[in-house]
């Protein structure tokens, strides 16, 4: 069975692109996902990828 590519397969991120292939739907965010969930009135579903971050506090003595 061939897999059919999603809206990601033209992103340059390589967590989306990563995600080109899923048997899901995918559209990026842009106007085109927001037009095409209003015309079917469908919600938006947000996926959202948090980079690990390090905070540092510095503290004045």
């Amino acid at each position: 069975m061939t897999k059919q590519a999603n809206h990601l397969i033209h992103e340059k991120s390589p967590y989306l692109l990563q995600h080109a292939y899923n048997p899901v739907n995918w559209y990026p965010w842009n106007d085109e996902a927001f037009t095409k969930a209003k015309e079917e009135d469908k919600p938006i579903f947000f996926k959202h990828r948090v980079l690990n971050l390090s905070l540092v506090s510095c503290h004045g003595a």
